[in-house]
């Protein structure tokens, strides 16, 4: 392809997450799509944007796929974990058996529905659900449990709290699999082009550079430098693979059982290249 061919070429509008966590899948991101146009905003808005066609490509919440079953998977890149993953947190006033309300970070929905699975099947609650607004710290909020999502959670005091739930943590010791939490969808119609390989060599090039992140964010947000590389390195994961999609599915089967979605969606391996779990 020619550098004309390339201006000629209809630019694509993509959405990236503006949280600590995506910070390696979009490392150089702009320079491998120098004629798109890459904008960053809160996990739930860009699915919005999505869905209203305003975006073309967006890093989205695993969920918003059975809301959306004609979106695709476009790379292997995503957000997810192992196990613990410190940016997605329960926090409990009482103890979780006795949760009969629960506030709902507005950023989160893939956490929404993991945190109402998990009260379900651990506790059999099923609490009443009120919105926690994007600014407002759980104090705001005068329920039984907080659920914080992203640096806030990071970056919150824990300590006042009868018990606190890492989901990450929680899922992958219940279900024995690992959690997804969002991948990188375009809605139909979009001739991606060469935008799914861009996304995983931003991905590779931020898991090459994770230290050199680790310590320019860590500045930004006045937060140690070990507890920023231990996120990046211990804490999340980066790849779509073959038990990624089994934790997906299980996932989705649980949703669809609480009636939080319809029904679950396919999410097959021949949506994207995978990467051994």
């Amino acid at each position: 392809m020619t550098a004309s061919d390339a201006r000629s070429m209809p630019q694509l509008r993509i959405g990236a997450v503006n949280y600590l966590n995506t910070k390696p899948l979009v490392y150089g991101l702009d320079e491998l799509l120098p004629n798109d146009d890459v904008c960053y905003d809160l996990p739930s808005r860009l699915a919005d944007s999505l869905a209203a066609e305003k975006l073309d490509i967006a890093l989205v919440p695993s969920i918003e796929l059975a809301d959306h079953p004609e979106w695709r998977v476009v790379s292997n890149a995503c957000i997810g974990c192992l196990g613990p993953v410190l940016s997605v947190k329960l926090l409990f006033r009482t103890p979780p058996a006795e949760v009969r309300t629960l506030a709902l970070d507005e950023g989160s929905r893939t956490s929404a529905v993991l945190a109402q699975i998990l009260l379900s099947e651990i506790h059999s609650v099923r609490p009443e659900l009120t919105c926690l607004p994007i600014g407002d710290g759980p104090q705001a909020a005068d329920t039984d449990a907080v659920l914080m999502i992203g640096d806030r959670a990071i970056q919150g005091d824990d300590r006042q709290y009868v018990e606190v739930w890492d989901l990450g943590d929680r899922w992958c010791r219940w279900s024995e699999l690992p959690m997804v939490f969002a991948m990188w969808v375009a809605r139909p119609g979009v001739d991606v082009g060469e935008a799914g390989i861009a996304l995983e060599a931003a991905r590779d090039a931020g898991c090459r550079h994770l230290s050199e992140i680790a310590h320019q964010q860590a500045r930004l947000m006045n937060l140690p430098v070990e507890l920023v590389e231990d996120y990046f390195c211990k804490n999340l994961y980066f790849y779509l693979g073959s038990q990624q999609l089994q934790g997906l599915e299980l996932f989705y089967q649980h949703a669809t059982k609480l009636g939080l979605i319809s029904a679950p969606p396919r999410v097959t391996v021949d949506d994207c290249t995978t990467k051994p779990s």
